[in-house]
């Protein structure tokens, strides 16, 4: 393993761990009955809209406002339909967007959000049992923690193993 890239899976391991004591943070103010200065859906309403297949997520982020995001299972795209916002990733490090913007994340790709001004983000999922049920998307889509999520991908390389061999096996009749 080369210098550069330890020095880069060092980086990565040190802004996880800056998102989550953000991600802490903001649940201690919560429970504590701060003034809501970070999430909060009252101030962070979500629209939710279906089509065939297809799930999208539109949060509207006021001005001033501190998130952060869960560890979504796959690679899908997002809108930042408004505003500015200064995001932490651990692949992006910390970066100003501007809308209009378009993006795609990686799976496992976890935020902090400092909105800059009033925003508007949009993701879109793919929902392959076209369920309504919000909890039963979440399963679909979002992982609880980088364990679970690791294990979701394991298990989707040994999926794509076991059909690759099969497709071989055919194919060699």
């Amino acid at each position: 393993m080369s210098e550069v890239s330890i020095v880069n899976k060092e980086l990565k391991e040190e802004i996880r761990r800056v998102i989550y004591n953000i991600e802490e943070t903001i649940s201690k103010s919560e429970q504590e009955g701060l003034e809501p200065f970070f999430n909060d859906t009252e101030k962070c309403p979500l629209t939710h809209s279906f089509s065939e297949g297809i799930y999208c997520r539109e949060i509207a982020i006021p001005a001033g406002m501190v998130i952060t995001g869960k560890i979504h299972k796959h690679q899908h795209p997002n809108y930042l339909m408004s505003g500015e916002v200064l995001v932490l990733t651990e692949d992006g490090g910390s970066e100003v967007l501007k809308a209009p913007l378009s993006m795609m994340s990686k799976g496992g790709t976890k935020r902090a959000l400092y909105a800059i001004t009033d925003l508007v983000w949009t993701t879109i999922h793919h929902n392959p049992t076209n369920t309504r049920d919000l909890k039963e998307l979440e399963k679909i889509v979002i992982a609880k923690d980088y364990n679970e999520y690791n294990k979701f991908i394991s298990s989707e390389k040994g999926m794509v193993k076991k059909i690759k061999n099969k497709i071989i096996k055919i194919l060699s009749l």
